[in-house]
């Protein structure tokens, strides 16, 4: 025997495996029957070949159906809208009868017509033409320079190299997700679940006070130098349902990240994308947030930048399922309320440039991580600087009367009055705004400014009973008795329930009487 074409078919699949990158997915037991993949070449994502004498054509047309069969099974695994698969027969002698009306024309299967299979067989008369033919698909010259005979030891070791090359390929991918353990993923997982712990043991995880307290992202407390407020949040979240998500997430997206840029590079990426998902939120959004949704979108941005560097592993391994779930979260952030999607998408972007400056263990792309640490630190530093040019457009009026309230209940008045005194300068202030501001100039002694926000803040809301209630005592220790009683009784009016209401009134209406005696 001279095992010619099983020397040919072993050749043309160490050029397939070792030149053109393609992945072994099924071997037959006889080692006849090979299936290789690589979905990147889009004229032949699926190569399947097939070592046997074809007698009849017959016979190859009820092969070629069954090899369409398998590619449409193939196609619906990887979720591709279309298969493209070349099939090649690798025999001596062509069938006895007609065969070339068959292999015209790509088979496709009539009922979805996703996957279509184009059939080239390789004979002892047409091996040059056929390989020629073949070598569109590959950009790649197909000359090989063939004997009539070899040994089975030729075959042996074209075998052996073959094989020996796509078990390089696979030890050489799952190396890549073999970059270290999970161990910074769990300590940040302890982390943020002991953070909980410690807010809801201190007022309540939902509680405003106690977020300000403990770190949340809180754009007037950042203008006044409170940098660590960037980091922080990344550890707080607001209620338990919120911890449970952005555990979950942490854990499945974590653990892969972790695995394939490694423990520090991981742990450095997830803090710089917790850190640019603050920043974002800082510039973007005025309201106060926590959680660590910034640094877990920035897992689905190192997790993007791995697809950009291989984008075949990628899109093998995880790919659609990467991008259906972020595409659904950032859906979900532009359309429900109370979703910090600056945060997100900050996260999203420092993650993907964080990773992109790091890049993978043991390899290096110097003027790729260069570029991504220019543009990284050209990013932050314009933010940072708009951020606080533009302090009070950064700043939302609750943010302000949270902080002013805070500043209140620790007697700080001074601080509470500047805050308050400077956002009604820059905005147009609300009622409680005004209210809140006159509270202040009572306590710092300065009663006409406080009569005149009163004021204000009763004339654009007339049934404020507070308003009209302080505006009552300030006339009443004036000795203005009239103007006193008139507010006094709108509050009475207002809030009829309200019991020092009745006795301010029944106070000045006393002292009225007793004007009146005089």
């Amino acid at each position: 025997m001279s095992f010619r074409e099983d020397f040919l078919f072993w050749r043309l699949a160490h050029f397939l495996i070792s030149n053109q990158q393609y992945r072994i997915i099924q071997l037959s037991a006889d080692q006849k029957e090979l299936w290789l993949e690589k979905l990147e070449n889009k004229q032949a994502q699926i190569i399947r070949m097939l070592r046997y004498d074809v007698d009849w054509s017959n016979w190859m047309q009820r092969d070629i159906e069954l090899t369409a069969l398998n590619g449409e099974r193939i196609r619906k695994q990887l979720g591709l809208r279309h298969l493209s698969v070349v099939n090649v027969y690798v025999t001596p002698y062509p069938p006895v009868d007609d065969y070339q009306f068959r292999i015209e024309k790509p088979f496709t299967i009539p009922q979805t017509d996703r996957t279509s299979v184009m059939t080239f067989l390789i004979e002892k008369n047409n091996t040059v033409n056929v390989l020629q033919n073949l070598e569109h698909y590959f950009s790649k010259s197909l000359s090989f320079d063939l004997k009539d005979d070899y040994s089975e030891s030729d075959i042996e070791a074209v075998k052996a190299s073959a094989l020996q090359a796509a078990k390089e390929h696979m030890n050489a991918e799952k190396a890549v997700f073999n970059n270290g353990k999970p161990f910074f993923t769990y300590v940040f997982m302890i982390l943020q679940i002991a953070v909980f712990l410690l807010l809801e043991l201190n007022g309540g995880s939902t509680n405003t006070s106690t977020l300000i307290r403990f770190g949340a992202k809180f754009n007037p407390l950042i203008n006044e130098g409170e940098w660590w407020r960037f980091f922080t949040p990344i550890f707080l979240h607001i209620g338990l349902l919120h911890l449970l998500m952005n555990t979950l997430a942490l854990y499945y997206l974590g653990t892969v990240v972790e695995r394939i840029y490694g423990n520090v590079r991981f742990m450095l990426i997830y803090l710089a994308a917790g850190f640019a998902g603050s920043l974002a939120s800082f510039v973007f959004s005025p309201s106060l947030s926590a959680g660590a949704s910034g640094a877990i979108f920035g897992c689905f941005g190192a997790l993007l930048y791995f697809g950009v560097i291989h984008p075949r592993l990628f899109f093998r391994t995880m790919g659609m399922n990467i991008l259906v779930v972020l595409g659904i979260n950032l859906a979900l952030g532009f359309t429900l309320p109370g979703i910090d999607n600056a945060g997100h998408i900050g996260g999203l972007i420092g993650g993907f440039l964080a990773a992109g400056v790091l890049h993978f263990p043991r390899k290096k792309k110097i003027l790729f991580q260069g570029l991504s640490l220019v543009l990284a630190f050209f990013i932050a530093t314009s933010l940072l600087k708009y951020g606080y040019k533009e302090a009070a457009q950064n700043v939302d009026e609750q943010s302000v009367l949270v902080l002013a309230q805070e500043y209140i209940q620790s007697k700080n008045y001074d601080k509470a009055y500047e805050l308050l005194n400077n956002y009604a300068k820059e905005n147009k202030p609300s009622a409680n705004l005004y209210f809140l501001l006159s509270y202040t100039e009572i306590k710092r002694g300065n009663v006409t400014d406080a009569k005149e926000h009163l004021q204000k803040a009763i004339k654009m809301k007339p049934d404020f009973h507070e308003a009209h209630f302080n505006l009552a005592l300030i006339y009443y220790h004036e000795n203005n008795i009239e103007a006193a009683r008139i507010h006094a009784e709108k509050a009475a009016r207002i809030k009829p329930d309200q019991k020092e209401y009745k006795d301010l009134l029944r106070k000045i209406n006393g002292s009225g009487e007793s004007a009146g005696e005089t």
